[in-house]
């Protein structure tokens, strides 16, 4: 049995001294709230599929991002009875005014305070994950050079 691998940001932006999440409604299913991440493709590393799948899915490119790499979560769980892993990174919108752009698979979008996008996301891990993030974020000072950050 094939394992299903997936990547994405959990892009944030600083408005007013607060952390924002990017959150992404997709068109799709039962509408759920999710931040870009996608299928890694054949050859492709989690890193190239996170970018790729932010531009795609938000407009979002390399180079409006600054990626937190001192930090990666991993998410495991079933999808029809295949094992699949996800793995997000925090990656900081450079120009908080950046518009971002849907793709045809999502039909709203939302920059949200941890809370709020605690409760947009119904899954208790990816909650988890965007917790553990903000803790992340606070302790590195979020404009601190203490942690790797790479601009594409």
């Amino acid at each position: 049995m094939r394992n299903l691998r997936a990547s994405g940001l959990i892009i944030y932006r600083i408005v007013s001294s607060e952390i924002e999440y990017l959150l992404l409604q997709t068109a799709y299913g039962h509408h759920h709230w999710t931040p870009p991440k996608g299928h890694v493709d054949p050859g492709e590393s989690d890193m190239e599929t996170a970018l790729r799948e932010t531009e795609e899915e938000a407009g979002l490119k390399g180079n409006h991002l600054q990626i937190m790499e001192d930090f990666k979560k991993e998410l495991r769980y079933e999808v029809n009875q295949k094992p699949k892993t996800v793995i997000y990174w925090p990656a900081k919108l450079v120009d908080p005014n950046l518009a971002v752009k849907l793709s045809e698979e999502h039909k709203d979008f939302k920059w949200v305070k941890l809370e709020e996008a605690c409760q947009l996301v119904e899954y208790a891990d990816l909650q988890s994950v965007l917790r553990d993030c903000e803790a992340f974020l606070k302790t590195e000072n979020i404009s601190s050079e203490n942690s790797r950050q790479h601009q594409f």
